[in-house]
């Protein structure tokens, strides 16, 4: 009876901890999928997308915290960008847009060295 019991829990780990890698990976396809982005702007919607729709998934794990700096990244960007695009007409949004790029770039590779090392990410 108890090795059955344990045979079941070892089923279990081994599901719960195939999950985790495919949702890591998944996380991983994000990332990839913001800085492609840069050059096929689409890519950014697939992939906010993509998190809304696996954020219950990753619940209550250390991805979780990725999802939301990844939805935040995504927010935060398109709102400096659509003020980068209003202020281009004075000339200061080009430096908007500017440090909205490089801020996206900086948050997908953090986000990518910190998924590689199974770090969970700093959300507040």
């Amino acid at each position: 009876m108890s090795d059955t019991i344990i045979q079941g829990r070892e089923q279990a780990d081994q599901a719960a901890a195939m999950r985790f890698a495919e949702n890591k990976q998944f996380t991983q396809i994000v990332y990839i999928l913001q800085l492609v982005s840069l050059v096929i702007g689409i890519t950014a919607i697939v992939g906010i997308v993509m998190n809304y729709i696996k954020l219950g998934e990753v619940r209550g794990t250390m991805l979780e915290s990725h999802f939301r700096w990844q939805i935040r990244t995504f927010w935060f960007s398109l709102l400096w960008s659509v003020i980068g695009l209003i202020l281009s007409f004075v000339m200061v949004g080009f430096l908007v847009l500017l440090a909205a790029v490089v801020w996206w770039i900086y948050r997908a590779v953090k986000g990518l060295i910190y998924l590689n090392d199974g770090r969970a990410m700093y959300v507040k």
